[in-house]
Protein backbone atom coordinates (compact mmCIF):
# COMPACT_ATOMS: atom_id res chain seq x y z
CA UNK A 1 0.00 0.00 0.00
CA UNK A 2 3.05 2.27 0.01
CA UNK A 3 2.11 4.04 -3.24
CA UNK A 4 -1.40 4.79 -1.97
CA UNK A 5 -2.02 7.68 0.39
CA UNK A 6 -3.81 6.71 3.59
CA UNK A 7 -5.95 9.35 5.31
CA UNK A 8 -7.72 8.97 8.66
CA UNK A 9 -10.21 11.32 10.30
CA UNK A 10 -11.60 10.72 13.78
CA UNK A 11 -13.71 13.88 13.94
CA UNK A 12 -16.95 13.42 11.93
CA UNK A 13 -16.68 14.98 8.46
CA UNK A 14 -19.89 16.52 7.01
CA UNK A 15 -21.04 14.37 4.12
CA UNK A 16 -21.24 17.17 1.54
CA UNK A 17 -17.70 18.30 2.38
CA UNK A 18 -16.40 14.75 2.05
CA UNK A 19 -18.22 14.29 -1.26
CA UNK A 20 -16.68 17.49 -2.66
CA UNK A 21 -13.20 16.44 -1.49
CA UNK A 22 -13.63 13.00 -3.01
CA UNK A 23 -14.76 14.40 -6.36
CA UNK A 24 -11.78 16.77 -6.43
CA UNK A 25 -9.41 13.91 -5.62
CA UNK A 26 -10.98 11.77 -8.35
CA UNK A 27 -10.23 14.45 -10.93
CA UNK A 28 -6.68 14.97 -9.63
CA UNK A 29 -5.91 11.24 -9.77
CA UNK A 30 -7.23 11.06 -13.33
CA UNK A 31 -5.08 14.02 -14.35
CA UNK A 32 -1.99 12.57 -12.69
CA UNK A 33 -1.78 15.33 -10.09
CA UNK A 34 -2.44 13.25 -6.97
CA UNK A 35 -1.80 9.79 -5.61
CA UNK A 36 -4.51 7.19 -5.15
CA UNK A 37 -6.09 7.43 -1.71
CA UNK A 38 -7.91 5.40 0.92
CA UNK A 39 -9.79 7.69 3.31
CA UNK A 40 -11.21 6.33 6.58
CA UNK A 41 -13.72 8.55 8.36
CA UNK A 42 -17.21 8.90 9.79
CA UNK A 43 -20.02 11.37 9.21
CA UNK A 44 -22.58 13.23 11.29
CA UNK A 45 -26.01 11.57 10.88
CA UNK A 46 -27.13 11.70 7.23
CA UNK A 47 -29.15 9.69 4.75
CA UNK A 48 -27.58 9.33 1.32
CA UNK A 49 -29.41 8.44 -1.87
CA UNK A 50 -27.77 6.32 -4.54
CA UNK A 51 -28.70 6.38 -8.21
CA UNK A 52 -31.33 3.64 -7.70
CA UNK A 53 -32.98 5.23 -4.63
CA UNK A 54 -36.75 4.77 -4.44
CA UNK A 55 -38.61 7.58 -2.68
CA UNK A 56 -40.98 5.06 -1.10
CA UNK A 57 -38.02 3.71 0.88
CA UNK A 58 -37.45 7.05 2.65
CA UNK A 59 -39.67 6.42 5.66
CA UNK A 60 -38.67 9.28 7.97
CA UNK A 61 -36.28 11.98 6.67
CA UNK A 62 -35.25 13.02 10.19
CA UNK A 63 -31.71 13.77 8.95
CA UNK A 64 -30.42 15.58 5.90
CA UNK A 65 -30.85 13.58 2.69
CA UNK A 66 -28.00 13.97 0.17
CA UNK A 67 -27.80 12.61 -3.36
CA UNK A 68 -24.51 10.73 -3.33
CA UNK A 69 -24.02 9.89 -7.01
CA UNK A 70 -22.91 6.34 -6.13
CA UNK A 71 -24.70 3.16 -7.08
CA UNK A 72 -27.31 1.69 -4.78
CA UNK A 73 -30.27 3.06 -2.86
CA UNK A 74 -30.68 4.79 0.51
CA UNK A 75 -27.98 4.39 3.14
CA UNK A 76 -27.51 5.85 6.61
CA UNK A 77 -24.16 7.20 7.81
CA UNK A 78 -23.44 8.43 11.31
CA UNK A 79 -21.13 8.34 14.33
CA UNK A 80 -19.99 4.85 15.23
CA UNK A 81 -19.96 3.74 11.62
CA UNK A 82 -16.58 3.57 9.89
CA UNK A 83 -16.61 4.63 6.25
CA UNK A 84 -13.90 3.82 3.74
CA UNK A 85 -13.61 5.91 0.59
CA UNK A 86 -11.39 4.13 -1.89
CA UNK A 87 -10.03 6.18 -4.78
CA UNK A 88 -8.03 3.97 -7.12
CA UNK A 89 -7.09 4.30 -10.77
CA UNK A 90 -8.57 1.24 -12.46
CA UNK A 91 -6.62 1.93 -15.66
CA UNK A 92 -3.71 0.49 -13.63
CA UNK A 93 -5.81 -2.22 -12.01
CA UNK A 94 -7.73 -4.00 -14.75
CA UNK A 95 -10.72 -1.75 -15.61
CA UNK A 96 -13.00 -4.36 -14.05
CA UNK A 97 -15.62 -2.73 -11.81
CA UNK A 98 -17.17 -6.02 -10.74
CA UNK A 99 -13.77 -7.38 -9.66
CA UNK A 100 -13.18 -4.16 -7.72
CA UNK A 101 -16.49 -4.51 -5.85
CA UNK A 102 -15.81 -8.16 -5.03
CA UNK A 103 -12.34 -7.26 -3.76
CA UNK A 104 -13.84 -4.56 -1.52
CA UNK A 105 -16.34 -7.05 -0.11
CA UNK A 106 -13.63 -9.60 0.56
CA UNK A 107 -11.42 -6.96 2.22
CA UNK A 108 -14.15 -6.01 4.69
CA UNK A 109 -15.11 -9.64 5.32
CA UNK A 110 -11.50 -10.61 6.02
CA UNK A 111 -11.08 -7.69 8.42
CA UNK A 112 -14.25 -8.64 10.29
CA UNK A 113 -12.84 -12.13 10.69
CA UNK A 114 -9.90 -10.61 12.61
CA UNK A 115 -12.46 -9.65 15.28
CA UNK A 116 -14.05 -13.13 15.20
CA UNK A 117 -17.05 -11.91 13.22
CA UNK A 118 -18.05 -14.37 10.51
CA UNK A 119 -19.43 -12.37 7.59
CA UNK A 120 -20.26 -12.96 3.97
CA UNK A 121 -21.61 -11.41 0.79
CA UNK A 122 -24.76 -12.65 -0.94
CA UNK A 123 -25.25 -12.64 -4.74
CA UNK A 124 -27.93 -10.13 -5.81
CA UNK A 125 -28.18 -8.68 -2.29
CA UNK A 126 -25.99 -5.66 -1.65
CA UNK A 127 -23.95 -5.49 1.53
CA UNK A 128 -21.94 -7.47 4.05
CA UNK A 129 -23.93 -9.89 6.18
CA UNK A 130 -23.50 -11.74 9.46
CA UNK A 131 -25.54 -13.60 12.08
CA UNK A 132 -27.23 -11.25 14.54
CA UNK A 133 -27.71 -11.90 18.26
CA UNK A 134 -31.11 -13.49 17.54
CA UNK A 135 -29.57 -15.89 15.03
CA UNK A 136 -31.06 -14.14 12.03
CA UNK A 137 -29.05 -12.77 9.14
CA UNK A 138 -28.41 -9.03 9.38
CA UNK A 139 -26.37 -6.40 7.57
CA UNK A 140 -23.19 -5.20 9.25
CA UNK A 141 -21.66 -3.36 6.29
CA UNK A 142 -22.65 -1.59 3.09
CA UNK A 143 -20.96 -1.31 -0.30
CA UNK A 144 -21.58 1.49 -2.78
CA UNK A 145 -19.21 2.64 -5.50
CA UNK A 146 -18.98 5.02 -8.42
CA UNK A 147 -16.39 5.01 -11.17
CA UNK A 148 -15.62 8.22 -13.05
CA UNK A 149 -12.89 8.36 -15.69
CA UNK A 150 -11.89 4.88 -14.47
CA UNK A 151 -11.10 6.27 -11.01
CA UNK A 152 -13.17 4.78 -8.18
CA UNK A 153 -15.11 6.76 -5.59
CA UNK A 154 -17.11 5.95 -2.44
CA UNK A 155 -16.52 2.42 -1.12
CA UNK A 156 -17.85 0.77 2.03
CA UNK A 157 -19.14 1.33 5.56
CA UNK A 158 -18.99 -0.93 8.60
CA UNK A 159 -21.15 -0.64 11.70
CA UNK A 160 -18.89 -0.52 14.73
CA UNK A 161 -21.25 1.11 17.26
CA UNK A 162 -23.78 3.39 15.55
CA UNK A 163 -27.26 4.12 16.90
CA UNK A 164 -29.10 1.35 15.03
CA UNK A 165 -32.44 3.10 15.55
CA UNK A 166 -31.29 5.71 13.03
CA UNK A 167 -31.53 3.09 10.28
CA UNK A 168 -35.29 2.89 10.83
CA UNK A 169 -35.82 6.10 8.83
CA UNK A 170 -35.08 4.24 5.61
CA UNK A 171 -35.28 0.82 4.05
CA UNK A 172 -31.50 0.27 4.09
CA UNK A 173 -30.26 -0.40 0.56
CA UNK A 174 -33.82 -1.30 -0.42
CA UNK A 175 -33.82 -4.55 1.57
CA UNK A 176 -36.55 -4.71 4.21
CA UNK A 177 -36.53 -8.46 4.89
CA UNK A 178 -33.40 -8.30 7.06
CA UNK A 179 -32.23 -6.22 9.97
CA UNK A 180 -29.10 -4.18 10.63
CA UNK A 181 -26.54 -5.03 13.27
CA UNK A 182 -23.21 -3.76 14.56
CA UNK A 183 -20.09 -5.01 16.25
CA UNK A 184 -21.28 -3.40 19.49
CA UNK A 185 -24.60 -5.25 19.27
CA UNK A 186 -22.61 -8.45 18.84
CA UNK A 187 -20.79 -7.67 22.09
CA UNK A 188 -17.57 -6.30 20.58
CA UNK A 189 -16.00 -3.00 21.60
CA UNK A 190 -13.94 -1.95 18.56
CA UNK A 191 -12.52 1.56 18.25
CA UNK A 192 -11.95 3.43 15.02
CA UNK A 193 -8.21 3.04 15.50
CA UNK A 194 -8.46 -0.72 16.02
CA UNK A 195 -10.66 -1.16 12.96
CA UNK A 196 -8.46 1.04 10.78
CA UNK A 197 -5.29 -0.79 11.80
CA UNK A 198 -6.82 -4.21 11.08
CA UNK A 199 -8.21 -3.05 7.74
CA UNK A 200 -4.97 -1.49 6.53
CA UNK A 201 -3.00 -4.55 7.66
CA UNK A 202 -4.97 -6.44 5.01
CA UNK A 203 -4.61 -3.72 2.38
CA UNK A 204 -1.93 -5.56 0.42
CA UNK A 205 -4.24 -8.60 0.17
CA UNK A 206 -6.94 -6.35 -1.29
CA UNK A 207 -4.54 -4.95 -3.91
CA UNK A 208 -3.22 -8.42 -4.70
CA UNK A 209 -6.77 -9.62 -5.37
CA UNK A 210 -7.23 -6.76 -7.82
CA UNK A 211 -3.92 -7.60 -9.49
CA UNK A 212 -4.89 -11.27 -9.78
CA UNK A 213 -8.24 -10.31 -11.30
CA UNK A 214 -6.43 -8.15 -13.85
CA UNK A 215 -4.05 -10.98 -14.73
CA UNK A 216 -6.95 -13.42 -15.07
CA UNK A 217 -8.77 -11.12 -17.48
CA UNK A 218 -5.62 -10.75 -19.60
CA UNK A 219 -5.23 -14.54 -19.75
CA UNK A 220 -8.88 -15.18 -20.67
Amino acid sequence: MSAIESRRDDTPVPYRAALAAMEARNAAIHEGGAAEQIWLLEHPPVYTAGTSADGAEMLDPRFEVVEAGRGGRYTYHGPGQRVGYVMLDLTKRGRDVRAFVHALEDWVIATLSDFDVEAWSVPDRVGIWTKDVDGREAKIGAIGVRVRRWVTMHGFSVNLSPDLEHFSGIVPCGIDAFGVTSMARLGLDVSNAQWDAALMARGDEFLAQLANSRQSSKSA
